[in-house]
């Protein structure tokens, strides 16, 4: 009798335990089933969605085509270069074409007069007073990117011969050492980050892509408005015409640019006082004035 309860204990034990493993492999299927049937539906719905023109694509895509092509059309190709030759020396901000530049143009010479016009609204501003304010808004808005791109550009130039000096003296290490010139000036520029290294960088594609040493040298020339950069890449451009040595060269402009530096350094200082007369004038020497003959004045009135 007990072994016969012992083994049917040991049969149902061993039907639970098969039957709670098929329903959980079972119950594990219909889960894999419907998820992998969600994921191929989402899929689906994901497709579909990319498939479907956005407004954007649908509204604006053709109209900014159109708009591009009237602008090519419009704009006489050397413009077009000097627009472009603009945006690189300023180091090509947000990434902009020439159209891109001109349609922010565009659409700043439209909304600050609205702005204007709504301000005047508002602020219930005269007719003469709303008149000025929307031609100010306007000679605001056409200023306002030439301003900017100038802005950049000059501080592009100062990045530039700041890391001049250091940039020469590597060249001619690199140099000295038996590289060429294509293989030091790729040798720094994968040492360096910059406005230099960038121009370099750029000027050794250009060597890739076909053009002479000399006119990817002129182009380095022509996006950085420095006198020294200028100095610096016509002595290599006639260096390499009358065959003199590259690196008494470098050594040559690095002593010239360090010399340079210093001479602005002493300029600056000597402009310094003339500077600050302005706001002594305008603002220190009235308050020492009200300070020390405040209460002297203050006495006159009294007994007068």
């Amino acid at each position: 009798m007990e072994v016969l309860l012992f083994v049917l204990t040991m049969t149902l034990f061993t039907l639970g335990v098969v039957l709670y493993s098929k329903e959980r492999k079972e119950k594990y299927s219909r889960r894999r089933a419907w998820v992998i049937d969600e994921g191929a539906q989402e899929e689906g719905e994901k497709t579909a969605k990319e498939k479907a023109p956005s407004l954007y694509q649908r509204l604006l895509a053709p109209k900014l085509k159109q708009f591009r092509k009237s602008f090519r059309r419009n704009i006489s190709s050397a413009k077009e270069e000097e627009m472009e030759l603009k945006l690189l020396r300023a180091g090509s901000p947000f990434g902009m074409s020439p159209f891109e530049y001109r349609l922010v143009q565009l659409i700043l010479v439209a909304l600050f007069p609205l702005l204007a016009i709504g301000l005047s609204i508002v602020g219930n501003v005269s007719f003469g007073r709303s008149l000025f304010m929307i031609i100010l808004a306007l000679v605001f808005a056409v200023y306002l990117p030439y301003a900017y791109l100038k802005w950049k550009t000059a501080v592009r130039s100062d990045r530039a011969i700041k890391e001049l000096p250091d940039f020469i003296d590597l060249l001619a290490v690199s140099m000295e050492a038996g590289l060429g010139f294509d293989s030091a000036l790729s040798k720094v520029i994968s040492k360096q980050e910059g406005v230099l290294a960038n121009e370099f960088r750029r000027c050794l594609e250009e060597l890739k892509l076909g053009k002479t040493r000399k006119e990817a040298l002129a182009g380095v020339r022509d996006r950085l408005e420095a006198d020294d950069i200028k100095l610096l890449v016509g002595s290599v451009i006639q260096a390499e015409q009358l065959g003199v040595g590259m690196v008494q060269i470098l050594r040559v402009q690095s002593e010239e640019v360090r010399q340079r530096r210093k001479q602005r350094a002493e300029e600056a200082a000597m402009k310094a006082p003339i500077k600050m007369m302005f706001p002594l004038v305008l603002f220190i020497f009235p308050t020492i004035f009200i300070v020390l003959l405040g209460p002297a004045v203050i006495q006159i009135l009294e007994v007068f």
